[in-house]
């Protein structure tokens, strides 16, 4: 009986907060990101802006969940969830109002194959108003292809013109931080709270 209550509390309170999904297959360096943008954040409320080096990661099992308070007090739940849950990804598609969907761009058998993954998450019902974000990672590793090359194989003209979303596209080294605060202007853009 009081766990009922305390699961509807936790409940009450996310729906305060704008809810992001971060997805993308496994090892695309998702979890990498949210801890990149949280150390981001936590440095500017410090006056700092040396972000380091890398923190460790290991692949996520479940999911993540972070609260990142942006600019002008806005707040975001960013929920990642781990790639191995891609069957179960749209049990989470009804709370959320956003998306950043993150291809790792130094792989080509994975940007092809994370074009339907994204075709599949932009065609759920509950995501057709959801502003959504498609990070390509990794861009600091050697011999990747052209943005032109990966935005062609990644079919994302198509998706484009498919969606009834709005996509914004981006390039991204979660490793290196070029790119994060691009990704942070995004979430301020299409927070509401």
């Amino acid at each position: 009986m009081r766990l009922r209550g305390y699961v509807c509390y936790i409940k009450r309170e996310m729906s305060r907060n704008d809810i992001c999904l971060l997805l993308g297959a496994t090892g695309v360096g998702k979890t990498l990101l949210l801890k990149r943008l949280h150390n981001i954040l936590y440095l500017s409320l410090h006056g700092l802006n040396e972000l380091g080096t890398p923190p460790s990661t290991l692949p996520t099992v479940g999911t993540n969940l972070i609260d990142l308070t942006l600019r002008r007090r806005k707040k975001v739940t960013v929920r990642e969830l781990g790639g191995c849950m891609g069957p179960i990804w749209p049990s989470y598609f009804s709370d959320c109002s956003s998306v950043i969907f993150v291809v790792d761009s130094s792989n080509t058998a994975q940007v092809s194959s994370s074009c339907i993954q994204v075709l599949s998450v932009l065609s759920a019902e509950p995501l057709r108003s959801a502003s959504v974000l498609i990070l390509f990672n990794k861009r600091d590793m050697p011999c990747i292809m052209s943005l032109v090359e990966i935005k062609s194989l990644f079919r994302l003209e198509d998706i484009i013109a498919s969606a009834t979303q709005p996509i914004t596209t981006l390039e991204l080294s979660a490793c290196t931080g070029e790119g994060l605060q691009e990704v942070l202007g995004w979430l301020e853009s299409v927070t509401v709270s």
